[in-house]
């Protein structure tokens, strides 16, 4: 039996790593932090995988794991952080770097909200989470999903980086 729980185990790191590192990624700003946090949830996960994989949707409960993880980080220490304009240039076409300037923008942006703005706006619009799906995966109310995103956004919008790009990517007048 606990053969069989480690290849579900793996199998579950093997399919979600990479998506699990990019919703990491978004709630911190940072890689490195991003694997770390990443590897720790999936060390808490692992030792709990008889209940995590009996859950109606195991990839939730790793969220929640991957979200309180990241408050915990936070709980533990401050956390000094050195954010950069532009996510680091990767491998790839040209036309894959059409959009640098714009996530750039939009990365910092999310930088400057709180820890929970953070996670709602993440989770909600990145994910594409619905609201009870994001009150289910931080403990909370959907209420309070609610009014951190409606407070989220609105520092979004006044962000000065985010002023200068339209949804169409040209830019602003601004």
């Amino acid at each position: 039996m606990q053969a069989e729980l480690e290849a579900q185990f793996q199998e579950f790191v093997r399919a979600r790593w990479s998506h699990l590192v990019r919703t990491a990624y978004l709630l911190t700003g940072d890689a490195h932090h991003a694997e770390d946090l990443t590897q720790t949830a999936l060390a808490k996960a692992y030792r709990s995988w008889r209940r995590v994989a009996r859950a109606d949707h195991p990839e939730a409960y790793v969220r929640r794991m991957l979200v309180s993880c990241n408050s915990d980080r936070f709980r533990k220490r401050r956390v000094a952080e050195s954010l950069t304009a532009a996510p680091p240039e990767t491998p790839g076409s040209e036309a894959g770097y059409a959009g640098v300037d714009e996530r750039g923008a939009l990365l910092g942006a999310l930088a400057q909200l709180p820890p929970k703005q953070r996670a709602v706006v993440v989770m909600r619009y990145w994910e594409d989470l619905s609201e009870a799906e994001v009150a289910d995966a931080l403990g909370c109310s959907l209420g309070t999903v609610k009014s951190q995103a409606s407070k989220g956004l609105a520092k979004l919008r006044t962000y000065p980086g985010l002023a200068r790009v339209t949804p169409s990517g040209q830019g602003g007048s601004r």
